[in-house]
Parts: C-alpha cells; sequence; structure tokens
C-alpha cells in the first residue's frame, strides 16, 4: 500500500484540523481500506467526534480497518510539515490512474478521439499550484525601482507602433482580431506568426477554414513578394529574380518553426492537447497560438443551437486557455453584417458577433479596416488597425501598409495616434 497515503491518513488523525483543509477526496486514495478510513474519518468529523485513536477504539468494525495495531502503523507515518507534498503526491497518482481509467473506457466503448481528449483534459486542468500571497509578489518586486529589468523576450506584433500602444502580444492574455470579409485578416494573423516566431516564440496556427496548402501559399507571397495569383503555377509564373530568391524565402520562413494545424471543427481540448505536446517537442520556446476563427471552434455542448451561449463557452475557454499555458491567444472573429448598412463602415464593438462575453474577455480588441474596400477610387492603400479596447495600455490608431496582392504587410513612417 501507498506510503503516501498511509502518512496522508496518520497526518489526519495526528492534525484533525487538516481533514477540513485537505482537497484529497476519500474516492481520490489507491486502497479500499484507506477510502473507507478516511470516509469514517469524515462522517466521525460531522457528527463532532474527534479522529484519533482513542476514538476509533470505540468502533464495533475496526478490525475492518486493520485494527489498532494497523491505525498505530499510521500514526507512526504521520508528518504534518510535508503533509503539502503528499497531497500533491496523492493527486499526482490518482490523475495518472484516472488517464488509465478513460484510455480503457475509450478502448472498451470505441470513444471518438475528441470525447478521449476531452476527458483527459478535464483531469489535466485540475491543480493546485495557483496560489501567491500578496507578501510574496510584493517581495518578488521590491528592488524593481533599483534593478535593470530582465530583457523579456515579448511577442512583437511586428508593426512597431501597434507595438507602442499595446506592448506587443502579452502572455497571458487573449487579443481578437475583428474585421468584416476581406479586410485581411488571415493576411494579418500570418504576420503576427511571422514576427513572433523570428523574435523566438513558437507559433501555433489553428486554421479552422483554410487548408495548411493555401496558408504556406500565403506565407511564401508576403515573405517573398509574389503575387499570390503566381502561386497557383510557380514554374511558369515566377520571373528568374522571384525563383532566385525562393530558397532565402523558404529559409526565412522555416526559422519561425511555425506550426499549423488546419484541421476543421477542433475543439478547445483538442488545441490545448496540441499546444502540450508542441510544449514538449519544443521546450526551450514559448508557444503563441493563432486561431482563425472564433464560431469555428467546436464547442463542448450544442446548447440547443443558442449561439450566444457557445460563443460565451468559447470565450472564456480562450482565456483559460492562455492563463493555464501563460501565452499570447490571438484569435480571428467575423463582424456582423450592420457594418455594411452604415454610412461610416468603420467597425464598432457592437459588430463582433455575439460581441458581449468576446468583449468582456478579451484583453486586447482590434479592429481592421481598409478604406479601398469600400472605396474603389481612393489612392489611400493603408490599412488600419483600430485598438478599440487595451486592458493595460491605451486605445488608438496604427496604419500599415498593405499590398492585397501579395499579402505583405510594412510599417508607415508615422507614429501611432493614441486616444
Amino acid at each position: 500500500m501507498s506510503i503516501a497515503e498511509k502518512a496522508f491518513l496518520g497526518s489526519l488523525m495526528k492534525a484533525e484540523y487538516l481533514l477540513k483543509d485537505t482537497v484529497v477526496k476519500p474516492e481520490q486514495l489507491e486502497s479500499i481500506r484507506h477510502k473507507e478510513l478516511m470516509r469514517r474519518m469524515l462522517e466521525l468529523t460531522q457528527a463532532g467526534r474527534n479522529i484519533d485513536l482513542i476514538t476509533f477504539t470505540t468502533l464495533p468494525d475496526l478490525e475492518v480497518f486493520g485494527g489498532m495495531s494497523y491505525l498505530s502503523e499510521l500514526l507512526a507515518y504521520a508528518d504534518v510539515e510535508k503533509f503539502d507534498n503528499m497531497e500533491k503526491l496523492i493527486l499526482d497518482l490518482w490523475k495518472e490512474r484516472e488517464k488509465r481509467n478513460i484510455l480503457k473506457l475509450a478502448a472498451m466503448n470505441d470513444w471518438e478521439i475528441t470525447k478521449v481528449i476531452s476527458e483527459l483534459d478535464k483531469i489535466n486542468q485540475l491543480k493546485m499550484e495557483d496560489h501567491t500571497s500578496l507578501t510574496q509578489a510584493l517581495s518578488d518586486i521590491f528592488e524593481a525601482p533599483w534593478e535593470d529589468q530582465k530583457e523579456l523576450i515579448t511577442a512583437t506584433t511586428g508593426i512597431q507602433k501597434l507595438d507602442v500602444l499595446t506592448g506587443g502580444f502579452q502572455d497571458g492574455e487573449v487579443t481578437i482580431i475583428a474585421a468584416r470579409p476581406s479586410m485581411g485578416k488571415t493576411d494579418v494573423m500570418l504576420h503576427f506568426a511571422k514576427m513572433s516566431g523570428w523574435a523566438g516564440y513558437l507559433p501555433l496556427v489553428f486554421s479552422l477554414e483554410m487548408p495548411e496548402r493555401l496558408i504556406t501559399s500565403r506565407l511564401i507571397a508576403s515573405t517573398g513578394n509574389f503575387n499570390r495569383r503566381k502561386m497557383r503555377d510557380p514554374k511558369r509564373m515566377l520571373n528568374q529574380d522571384q525563383k532566385n530568391s525562393w530558397s532565402d524565402v523558404m529559409g526565412q520562413l522555416s526559422e519561425t518553426h511555425m506550426q499549423i494545424f488546419d484541421g476543421s471543427g477542433q475543439s478547445m481540448a483538442e488545441m490545448r492537447a496540441k499546444t502540450r505536446k508542441m510544449m514538449h517537442q519544443f521546450p526551450y520556446k514559448k508557444p503563441i497560438l493563432f486561431i482563425d476563427y472564433l464560431t469555428l471552434i467546436h464547442c463542448g455542448q450544442s446548447y440547443g443551437g443558442n449561439s450566444h451561449l457557445q460563443v460565451t463557452e468559447i470565450s472564456k475557454s480562450l482565456k483559460t486557455l492562455a492563463k493555464d499555458f501563460n501565452c499570447p491567444v490571438i484569435c480571428l472573429a467575423q463582424l456582423n453584417r450592420s457594418v455594411e448598412s452604415r454610412a461610416d463602415k468603420k467597425p464598432m464593438m457592437s459588430d463582433i458577433r455575439e460581441s458581449g462575453s468576446v468583449e468582456q474577455d478579451a484583453d486586447v480588441i482590434l479592429f481592421l479596416y481598409r478604406e479601398a474596400y469600400y472605396n474603389k477610387e481612393t489612392q489611400n492603400t493603408s490599412l488600419e488597425i483600430i485598438v478599440s479596447k487595451n486592458r493595460n495600455g491605451p486605445v488608438g490608431l496604427a496604419f500599415v501598409n498593405y499590398n492585397e496582392h501579395t499579402g505583405r504587410i510594412e510599417d508607415q513612417k508615422e507614429g501611432p495616434t493614441i486616444v
């Protein structure tokens, strides 16, 4: 029988107050005898009785628990000071047993892979280590006014003006990029993904709509400044200079270590599992997640077809994902058609489909707007990035040059407009 469980139960007998504080439940113990003993301890406590050796001697079924000799043995293993470690060890062992049970059940009942991943993920999400005392937090930052700040790798947006406003993509934060179709959402996302990869992050692109082949083609076109139409038949349509630069473009893109997952209808549980796998594969790189796009994420429940409740669940799950992996999450979102019926076509918060929960949960919301899309006569080829919400900084505007034929995005010279 597990020595950790013996020490755990012995400590409960030695320091009864621990029974109220422990997060371990009887069913999470492995030994049947230990499960029953902990259940009996809880019953005694609820009845206002002690859970010491003297009380146990009065139990008519004492032998079921191994008699006095076994209870005395448990008490000898007690170590109240190491109780937290015992709890963690017992929960870790329980998680491993649960995972094995799930895999057995899945094999016996022929579960779908999404259900298996979802069930495994529920277990992985159970954690105890989410606590920091304010005293500890303050002591960690106490010397800050006199110390040089560590050079932190931040996921740059690759757009200087946008970095001024947002400080780049921050760990644990969710950024929503919202626009009407054909505004350049995917090109902007791929620009961000490339730039963060070159800055040392590990870009994970979850493309729920566009296949990997098209994404790769777009990345090559924007990096090499090739017209996207030429990518249909590079041998015939690229000129000699472009062919000469082809291998350089390949080399630059491979340095991003970008990973592309293009399954349609991926669920949050699947994305979590894939992210965890990539973190094991690239242990020295911090992931940054790009999801295209929000309402294509497969929801755990149907909610009777209520899209508002589905978006609310997805929105909250994105925030949990960012916090649990302590990495930036960038998700694209569609705007509803109400934009088109207004004289001023610039997007607003209310234009995000099922906007309430998204507006609340996102840390940063970026809208994209191109005057050239609505006014074919204009000479203005700018793409306007509107920082409409910024939980930890100012809102404002950043203008970039956008070539809709190549997908290339480049800085403009003037500074950002800060509101």
